[in-house]
């Protein structure tokens, strides 16, 4: 095997270069994170209603800190009807009932960082609920009001108002206009009809969320997610769009304008003004060339890094690829890189990668639709996980990625509730697939995801063998190799080191970062191992001296 750049060399005494360079830098705690997201409905549920709720949360602390994760991203809970699952929110000062108090929240929250665990909250400020009380006050207003001009509402086109203003298609499917009834004009939703697009030309808009953000910094919150970050600012001009993608991305008016950028400066004096390292991720699906922009010293800290998410196929060339391209883009505004496989959007990575395509991105599955190979994509999801935990920056973790859960696939038309789901009428399977409650125990009712056996979406029969009680303490499951991967990651320094490539063939993957050698065969044969390595963990057994199994990865000491 054949060094590509200069390595970090180990020191004496077990301590990395990584370590050294890392302590003596005294790099901001999301630098290396291992950021957990939860989507609180289906994470647990401590009431019984069949939704999780934040005391479920919280019962769940110890089980998080053992896995080994910095800090938690909180998916919304604030006040909402729930039509997007609470990405439409009618008070972003309250906590919705089906989650608890504003008291269950601050508690939660002060046990977490009890267990020096960071909380993040998501930020949805494209859009509010149309139950705001803003909204409602727009819709009791005429136009050219000032409640209207909190929204953008526009009259429409055609000899009487009859037709939408322009062409924007909404992400959800259908029109982004509607009509409340009786309404002679027109307001833009990007998403949901029941989600109205804020305007944030409004200086209104912008003090509002200022105070948003103030609010929940001052209970002590440790950052934000924020939501659609390259959507707030659209063309003044509303013009007509051609509604196309760029290797996969939508490009448009309503997208990455650079209004946004003003926003998030404002937004960064005030997180700066508190203690403790108060930090900002981007949703921005942006192409590679714009995210950068969202990470410059002045802005966000972090940025997900679609292009990783978002690749397709299960090839070593592919992967190295967007490796590269994703550390030098980061470099480049001296920002952190980010690394994710799953959320709450997408297919599971294990199913995704049981597809005839692996990394396929489906609008979901149904049982209509190809049927994952579920030992294939969990074998290639845990090897993939070895490689993504092993690199150089923060890492995003989504509930039950830990326990290798797959998507359930054949869950019926009368439960789905996406409204990607309902606007298409089916067209698009939707995301309720990857927002099943966990289970957490094999035997009880709801599998352990609450006291009851009720559960807002149902699971499928086979979680009962992903369900955490059933991995605990088992050599090899899937929950035992995050957790030794987590802790090694740590020991090892490995978000804060270096990458340099090994050249060690088509189809394998090879690097060191630091003390650690990393191998991931891609290839449908076994591949070699160097000779000289002590193998400190891989995501299948090792059956054969010295080889390595397709659809593998491995660490090893650096020979």
């Amino acid at each position: 095997m054949t060094a590509v750049t200069s390595p970090l060399e180990a020191l004496p005494g077990g301590t990395s270069a990584a370590s050294l360079q890392a302590a003596e830098a005294g790099l901001a705690w999301w630098t290396d994170a291992i950021i957990y997201q939860i989507y609180p409905r289906s994470f647990t549920d401590a009431n019984g209603d069949g939704i999780g709720d934040l005391p479920g949360i919280a019962l769940r602390l110890p089980y998080l800190k053992r896995l080994g994760v910095d800090a938690l991203w909180l998916s919304p809970f604030y006040q909402s009807p729930q039509a997007d699952a609470g990405y439409d929110v009618a008070d972003y000062r309250a906590v919705d009932p089906l989650f608890g108090t504003l008291e269950d929240f601050d508690r939660l929250l002060h046990e977490a960082h009890g267990l020096g665990i960071k909380v993040i909250v998501d930020l949805v400020p494209n859009h509010s609920s149309d139950e705001h009380a803003w909204f409602q006050a727009a819709l009791k207003s005429p136009p050219g009001s000032a409640e209207r001009a909190r929204y953008l509402f526009r009259d429409g086109r055609g000899a009487n108002g009859e037709l939408p203003p322009n062409n924007w298609q909404s992400v959800f499917g259908g029109q982004a206009w509607s009509r409340a009834s009786g309404d002679r004009q027109w307001y833009l939703h990007l998403f949901d009809s029941k989600q109205p697009d804020l305007n944030w030309d409004n200086p209104q808009v912008r003090a509002e969320f200022e105070e948003v953000l103030r609010f929940w910094l001052d209970r002590g919150v440790d950052g934000f997610r924020v939501d659609v970050a390259h959507g707030l600012v659209k063309d003044s001009e509303l013009p007509d769009a051609e509604h196309r993608k760029e290797n996969g991305i939508l490009v448009g008016p309503m997208w990455d304008q650079d209004g946004v950028h003003e926003i998030y400066r404002a937004w960064r004096r005030i997180l700066d003004e508190y203690p403790g390292e108060r930090m900002m991720v981007a949703e921005a699906v942006v192409g590679s060339h714009s995210r950068p922009n969202y990470l410059r010293p002045d802005e966000m800290q972090q940025a997900f890094n679609f292009d990783y998410l978002l690749l397709e196929g299960w090839e070593a060339a592919a992967f190295r690829n967007v490796i590269d391209a994703s550390l030098a883009l980061s470099a480049a505004v001296d920002a952190t890189t980010t690394w994710v496989t799953s959320n709450h959007d997408v297919v599971r990575a294990p199913s995704r990668y049981g597809l005839s395509r692996p990394g396929a991105h489906p609008k979901g599955i149904d049982a209509a639709g190809e049927q994952p190979d579920e030992a294939l994509g969990l074998r290639r999801a845990r090897a993939l996980a070895l490689l993504t935990l092993a690199l150089p920056g923060s890492a995003y973790i989504y509930q039950g990625e830990e326990l290798g859960l797959p998507e359930h696939t054949t869950l019926e038309t009368h439960y789905r509730q996406d409204p990607m789901f309902i606007r298409t009428r089916g067209a698009d399977i939707g995301r309720d697939g990857c927002r099943v409650p966990l289970p957490w125990e094999a035997q009880a009712p709801s599998l352990g995801f609450g006291p009851g056996d009720r559960s807002w979406l149902p699971q499928p029969a086979a979680y009962a063998r992903y369900a955490a009680d059933r991995q605990e303490g088992v050599a090899g499951s899937t929950l035992e190799l995050y957790r030794q991967m987590l802790q090694l990651r740590r020991e090892h320094a490995l978000g804060k080191g270096q990458l340099r490539w090994i050249d060690a063939g088509r189809d394998v993957l090879a690097f060191d970062n630091g003390d650690i050698r990393v191998l991931i065969n891609f290839g449908t044969e076994p591949a070699e191992l160097p000779a000289g390595g002590q193998v400190l963990l891989s995501s299948e057994l090792l059956e054969e001296p010295g080889e390595l199994p397709a659809n593998t990865a491995v660490w090893l000491t650096r020979p």
